[in-house]
């Protein structure tokens, strides 16, 4: 494999009244110092539009990755540079093996009105990847550092914004719910310090900022800094790495605090397994801080000057929730629903709804249905000894209603939600199990208290 040279150029390229730098970073045109780019925040994931090479896709801001990665999702990546094209193999989070993946240089990144000319990434043919039927919605890829270090970053988790402000342009203003931090980096990645109380002993961590990550907390479990669980937690499935699914034990901490700010009974996470010993190797790691904590705050990232600024939103006081029913669900495939109208005898539509749950105020004249395609939410893992799979829930069951509610047109995220409210929330299920409906109820139950 041929070693990579990094070529530092600055040609301009004038197109119009604006200028870009087409060189080794993103650049805004001349004329803007700042620019605003929405987002979606789905199971607290930044989720950003991203071109790439001329082609319209969504990526997953993740302060946790060194370079851009693109999922096999487009067919044969057709859209990266096929001249610079080599194979690698590359290892991450999971129980697997190393993946398989193309590096590609020379690729043209546009953000907003951020553009990058010689931009590389890493295109992986590991299918696990693909985020769409854990999110429900397509994701392309992943984007961090690159963006990061080319701009001050400011993450408005409140309103669903970044703004990226040029180095030059940026003024530092500071509240009174404001903190500053110095970071730390290790391979490009962002490290914050940190204290956590765990069986009332008060532990320094030193954790990687991920927003990529969207649990609360990971700890590595060390005896030797007294960073072990309690008692008090459950196995569980936490999430997929580029490598393959990750489990460990979900518990709480007494608190989390970050600087002046705590969070007491903060979920928290400890990955098992060889999948994680890479990560155990960095030097005084102790886990990570991830998105159901940070999205707590509007956060200003300025790597040049290697601090973040802390401001508390109004997720800030939110309960920590997490889901109690036992069930991991994901968008595979979708479903023929049927939708019945009624429509009066002036052929006036009065209501189309699965279920004749509005009163008819005149009398129709007919009753007819249409055929429409859903999403289909599948029963995908179960949590060993969880009320769901007690009360006889089954993997690959397609979730139809919750308490009631037809799901066909719910997100898959507000599926998610209405498994974790409160301990003994009831919950019925209706399912189709392989063309069968079956109904089951059962109660959440907190694991953790």
């Amino acid at each position: 494999m041929n070693r990579w040279v990094s070529i530092l150029f600055f040609l301009l390229m004038t197109t119009g009244h604006f200028t870009y730098s087409q060189g080794n970073s993103f650049a805004l045109p001349s004329n803007m110092d700042s620019d605003k780019i929405p987002f979606q925040l789905i199971n607290n994931l930044i989720i950003i539009p991203v071109e790439v090479n001329n082609v319209e896709l969504s990526f997953i801001l993740d302060s946790g990755v060194n370079k851009p990665i693109l999922f096999n999702i487009l067919d044969g990546f057709d859209i990266i540079d096929e001249q610079t094209k080599e194979t690698i193999y590359l290892k991450g989070l999971g129980e697997g093996e190393v993946v398989e993946a193309v590096k590609s240089k020379n690729n043209i990144f546009k953000i907003g009105d951020a553009v990058k000319f010689n931009q590389t990434i890493y295109a992986v043919y590991n299918t696990g990847l693909d985020y769409a039927p854990k999110l429900g919605m397509p994701i392309h890829g992943i984007i961090g550092y690159d963006l990061f270090k080319d701009f001050v970053v400011e993450v408005n988790y409140a309103k669903k914004h970044l703004k990226i402000i040029k180095h030059a342009e940026y003024k530092e203003r500071l509240c009174n719910k404001c903190e500053k931090h110095s970071l730390r980096f290790f391979n490009n990645k962002p490290y914050l310090k940190a204290e956590v109380t765990l069986e009332d002993k008060n532990i320094p961590i030193n954790v990687l900022i991920d927003t990529g990550a969207s649990d609360a907390l990971w700890l590595f479990e060390d005896e030797s800094k007294d960073i072990v669980s309690t008692d008090n937690y459950f196995e569980d499935f936490l999430g997929y790495g580029l490598s393959g699914s990750l489990y460990g034990k979900r518990s709480k901490v007494e608190s989390l605090s970050i600087g002046a700010f705590q969070f007491n009974e903060s979920l928290v996470a400890f990955p098992e397994g060889s999948s994680i010993e890479t990560l155990r190797r960095i030097k005084d790691r102790n886990g990570t801080v991830g998105a159901e904590i940070l999205k707590r705050f509007n956060i200003t990232f300025n790597y040049k000057e290697e601090s973040v600024i802390l401001k508390k939103n109004n997720f800030f006081k939110k309960e920590f929730k997490y889901n109690k029913s036992g069930i991991d669900i994901e968008h595979r495939g979708f479903r023929v629903v049927k939708d019945y109208y009624y429509t009066l005898n002036e052929g006036r539509l009065l209501f189309s709804t699965n279920n004749m749950s509005e009163p008819l105020t005149d009398k129709p004249s007919s009753r007819n249905y249409r055929l429409d395609v859903k999403p289909a939410f599948e029963v995908v893992k179960l949590r060993d000894n969880s009320p769901a799979k007690l009360a006889g829930v089954e993997l690959g069951d397609i979730i139809l209603e919750v308490n009631g509610k037809d799901v066909k047109d719910s997100t898959l995220q507000e599926v998610i939600e209405s498994f974790s409210g409160k301990n003994g929330k009831r919950i019925t299920l209706l399912l189709d199990r392989q063309g069968k409906i079956f109904e089951y109820k059962f109660q959440l139950k907190d694991m953790l208290k």
